[in-house]
């Protein structure tokens, strides 16, 4: 894997996954010479702001971008839609055209979503969905990266080089509880650390969804930008385990790890509008590809968020 004089550039770099992209590419960099951008909303440049994109782009000329800068929480792009296709489409569009104008040579990983197959999860069944199946969204999140994700595909026929990856739902240290793995881990921390009343107030424990650790899922990212794989116009990969895993088991394991007795009480507020009830991904074509699978295993991560939360929880006391 080529990384001679290699620059990349981050969006979104001050975020949960920006921050263990930014982790694992210093890390490569101990061994080849790599020099990293990060642009976030608190410092860098606005993404819906095309002239000052372009002029960042013109000035850095990265080798690579890894594009994670998004509104990606699903709550807060149904609050705010018109903010979420500002940032996850005009933003992406506005980056994309700027690297094939001043960084044409550049790998351009494009970090999409599972939630852009949407409605076509339930054509699936139990069944892992591949790349060839429609992009059906049934939230405002899912709709613009669904939106950004056929753009970029577009664009990659016009000489963009880019890469699309579909992550599933992934979780780890450092995720913000907005998110269920995290929300459930931050209850359960406050009751551990704080003595909180034992009760955990949850919304709906049915749904199956294919959980990945965020270490595994930025591997990918990072391994693509470096040079990984032979780029060609039109790849997309799944990153995804292929199994499907209940809410309620995920709740139930972290439950088992704090190693006391927790009530479970259902939250109306927590329920999530257009829930699907289960959803899974293929991953051999990535493996083909990249040579990318899964190796931490759900246990690791669930174990590992957990003691993250208690960690910050006791910092805070």
């Amino acid at each position: 894997m080529a990384t001679q004089g290699m620059s990349v550039l981050v969006t979104g770099a001050s975020g949960f996954v920006g921050a263990h992209v930014r982790a694992l590419l210093a890390e490569r960099a101990k061994t080849s010479p790599l020099v990293v951008h990060a642009a976030s909303s608190e410092g860098g440049f606005d993404l819906t702001d095309r002239q000052a994109t372009a002029w960042a782009v013109a000035e850095l000329k990265p080798s690579a971008v890894i594009h994670l800068a998004a509104i990606a929480a699903p709550r807060q792009a149904h609050a705010d839609p018109r903010r979420a296709w500002d940032v996850n489409l005009t933003g992406t569009m506005n980056l994309a055209e700027a690297v094939m104008r001043h960084a044409p040579q550049a790998r351009f990983i494009h970090v999409g979503s599972s939630e852009a197959y949407g409605a076509s999860f339930a054509a699936c069944a139990e069944r892992p969905i591949t790349e060839d199946a429609a992009l059906n969204p049934v939230n405002t999140y899912g709709a613009t990266k669904a939106a950004a994700d056929m753009m970029i595909g577009q664009m990659s026929h016009d000489g963009l080089r880019a890469i699309r990856f579909r992550p599933f739902n992934h979780t780890g240290p450092g995720q913000a509880d907005a998110f269920v793995v995290p929300a459930f881990a931050r209850q359960i921390a406050d009751i551990v650390v704080n003595g909180a009343e034992p009760v955990i107030r949850v919304g709906n424990l049915d749904g199956k969804r294919d959980f990945l650790d965020v270490r595994d899922v930025v591997r990918a990212y990072v391994d693509a930008a470096l040079g990984a794989g032979e780029w060609r116009p039109g790849l997309v990969f799944n990153l995804s385990t292929g199994t499907p895993r209940s809410i309620r088991s995920l709740l139930d394991a972290l439950i088992a790890a704090a190693g006391r007795p927790i009530a479970i009480e259902l939250d109306p507020d927590r329920m999530r509008p257009n829930d699907l009830p289960s959803a899974a991904g293929a991953n051999e074509a990535v493996g083909v590809h990249l040579g990318w699978r899964p190796r931490i295993d759900i246990a690791t991560t669930l174990r590992d968020v957990l003691e993250d939360w208690k960690m910050r929880l006791a910092d805070r006391k």
